[in-house]
């Protein structure tokens, strides 16, 4: 299979899969989506969909974000960890939307990336899901999904953005890196990985990949 075919059947599956893709976190705006995709690092999209709730009941705009504390925020943050950094960037991101960006949320990447806490993923997130501008975030489970496919040799997930851009069609970015996630959560995970249930992997994966799943899979008989 060459590698148009690769990338032609991964759309085509991905589709049949995900017709109507979830948005995985919850959010009203771009700015409750910035603070959430902030959130996520080294968390579950689950614990933090049970946390902004309570966060946002006191702040959900950078406004009245700024009256709370570094410590309050921290608080309430706790349970999706890394709350120090966390909380330290959610109100300074707040701080420079209300003093640089009349509280309104940029659209641009560039600038996102200039905020504390705020890393190029997560300002591709943004602009992908909160303004439809094409992006490629790519998380985890793309950069292990795109590697077994045979996709991209990406060592890091730099690589691995640039392959996938390169690659699909740029008006498929916003839908694909969304239906690559949950399909890497649902069907292909880095633990307790099924290939008889990973259909793409299966038919399209990298040979030294499978090879490799087969041999654990009979080691561990």
């Amino acid at each position: 299979m060459t590698i148009k075919e690769k990338v032609s059947f991964v759309i085509t599956t991905l589709k049949e899969l995900y017709p109507t893709i979830p948005i995985p976190l919850d959010h009203k705006d771009p700015y409750t989506l910035l603070i959430a995709v902030l959130m996520s690092a080294q968390s579950t999209d689950v614990r933090v969909n049970l946390i902004t709730p309570l966060l946002f009941a006191k702040a959900d705009n950078p406004y009245d974000m700024i009256k709370l504390s570094i410590e309050e925020i921290r608080e309430i943050i706790k349970p999706v960890g890394l709350s120090p950094m966390k909380a330290k960037g959610i109100y300074g991101l707040s701080k420079m939307l209300v003093e640089n960006h009349n509280g309104i949320v940029p659209k641009e990447i560039e600038i996102l990336e200039t905020f504390p806490a705020v890393g190029h993923k997560t300002a591709s997130v943004v602009v992908s899901q909160a303004f439809g501008i094409p992006a490629f975030p790519v998380d985890t489970h793309i950069h292990r999904l795109m590697y077994r496919w045979g996709l991209t040799n990406g060592k890091n997930v730099t690589q691995t953005e640039k392959d996938a851009k390169r690659l699909f069609p740029k008006e498929l970015w916003n839908d694909l890196h969304l239906q690559i996630i949950w399909y890497g959560r649902e069907y292909s995970p880095a633990r307790g990985w099924d290939l008889e249930k990973d259909i793409i992997t299966k038919t399209i994966g990298r040979k030294t990949v499978i090879n490799d799943y087969y041999k654990t899979k009979k080691a561990r008989k």
